[in-house]
């Protein structure tokens, strides 16, 4: 299906291929800790976050910014294989992203709209996997403010946002806490993969 030109594949990961992802991903997790992340204004983020790759995205008090090591200055675990796999299979594309984000929403979780545009080259797509419970997918406009459109992502749903619809801005509005089964503790883990140089 697509929304405001923001493609989104529906089931495009079975429960076998998401519980072998999360698997991967805890071990990103354990290699790169959670943070609770800053906004440049020290307001806290309701998300907990990592990454994996080249790069990882990172926010606080001295901005939003891509960086070489994790905030305990560590380095980052290389994207997994079975991340990269996504990344060829819905983009067609030999270029592998340079960052894999990971962002934990726990109840009461959210992820305000915002443009995904910290990358050097906006010709890139930037693909997003949701694991574990439901999100409320907000995507707007390129241009702030104006009608917006949601839609409810399940665990294996993967979107694209590209092309014209790169730098639209989207967000996530709020989770069904307990919707999924894949995190026996609840609460929805997404990865987003960028190509950042």
């Amino acid at each position: 299906m697509e929304l405001r030109g923001v493609e989104i594949r529906k089931g495009f990961l079975d429960g076998a291929a998401q519980r072998a992802l999360l698997a991967d991903i805890r071990e990103v997790v354990r290699v790169a800790p959670l943070v609770a992340p800053e906004t440049p204004r020290g307001r806290p983020m309701s998300v907990r976050m990592s990454a994996a790759g080249r790069v990882g995205w990172v926010s606080d008090r001295a901005g939003y910014r891509y960086q070489e090591h994790h905030p305990d200055g560590g380095a980052w675990p290389e994207i997994p294989d079975s991340v990269r796999a996504i990344w060829s299979a819905v983009t067609g594309l030999s270029r592998q992203p340079d960052c894999c984000l990971v962002n934990y929403y726990g109840e009461g979780a959210r992820m305000g709209l915002h443009q995904d545009r910290d990358e050097g080259d906006f010709s890139w797509p930037v693909v997003s996997v949701s694991l574990g419970d439901d999100g409320l997918f907000r995507v707007g406009n390129v241009a702030r403010g104006g009608p917006t459109e949601s839609v409810w992502l399940s665990s294996g749903d993967v979107v694209i946002l590209g092309g014209a619809a790169r730098l639209v801005h989207h967000g996530v509005d709020r989770i069904r806490f307990g919707s999924s089964r894949l995190l026996a503790q609840g609460g929805r883990i997404n990865l987003t993969l960028r190509v950042v140089a």
